[in-house]
């Protein structure tokens, strides 16, 4: 089964990928697979940037989102006579003749990922290039991975791919997308420890977040900032402790990761 790798710790959101898919789809039909893609208000390589966190503890993540290709695909079960089909290389393709009228394909994708064009009255999404790997003899990857500079993008049989460490997108939706991905942001709560009667930054302080979750720990750096990194979502104790000071906060990372700014110690 042929699939994409994509390593977010490789990304820099240069949206190179994105452009290239505008490049080979847009004024361009490549049937029976897909009708061209228009030049605006479609993005079948959709870059997702996130920022998170409260300055200045801040980061930006950039989440490239194709259609996931899922092995219990919704937008299947929402078609009507065969109009999304897969591949046996497991490729989910929205026949553009038989998928006319049916705006249920669309709405039934929970990651976004189907479009619908007004103009000819048809779902349409990334096809992983299917006429592409089809051609067999001069290019025969999709796209997106050829675009990818920083090599973000991995491209081939399931099975020859690095997986180790790799997770879905979002799998609780149930869909058993096929799309991986490596380094997925996760919560972190960020700040910045400073004594209030030495007006100076503190180094070296151990902070600890405590939750049912387990224990995160990080010491302050030479300018006082502190990153517990990887955190599930959940409710924390965060515990900070230098010299015979000690200051406990309550944190949730529930809904977002959270930037605390100056956290006086004293």
């Amino acid at each position: 089964m042929k699939t994409l790798l994509i390593d977010l710790n490789k990304c820099t959101g240069c949206y190179a990928c994105q452009v290239g898919c505008k490049d080979e789809h847009c004024e361009q039909s490549w049937m029976p697979y897909a009708e061209a893609q228009p030049e605006t208000g479609q993005f079948w390589m959709r870059v997702d940037e996130q920022e998170r966190g409260k300055r200045p503890h801040v980061k930006v993540t950039y989440v490239p989102t194709p259609c996931q290709h899922c092995a219990d695909a919704p937008c299947m079960k929402a078609a009507k006579d065969g109009a999304v089909y897969r591949r046996e290389d497991g490729l989910v393709i929205v026949d553009p003749k038989k998928a006319k009228g049916q705006k249920a394909i669309k709405e039934a994708c929970p990651y976004g990922a189907v479009y619908w064009n007004d103009l000819l009255d048809i779902p349409q999404k990334c096809t992983g290039c299917a006429h592409l790997i089809d051609e067999g003899d001069t290019i025969t990857v999709p796209r997106c991975y050829d675009n990818c500079v920083h090599g973000a993008i991995s491209w081939g049989e399931e099975s020859d791919l690095d997986l180790e460490g790799a997770e879905r997108l979002h799998p609780e939706y149930g869909t058993t997308p096929r799309i991986w991905y490596k380094g997925l942001p996760k919560r972190f709560i960020a700040g910045r420890v400073y004594d209030p009667i030495e007006k100076e930054v503190v180094v070296g302080a151990t902070v600890t977040a405590t939750g049912e979750a387990g224990t995160f720990t990080a010491q302050t750096n030479w300018i006082g900032d502190f990153w517990l990194r990887d955190m599930p979502e959940g409710d924390w104790e965060v515990t900070i402790e230098s010299a015979g000071k000690k200051k406990s906060i309550k944190v949730s990372t529930t809904e977002e990761d959270v930037g605390l700014g100056d956290v006086p110690l004293s």
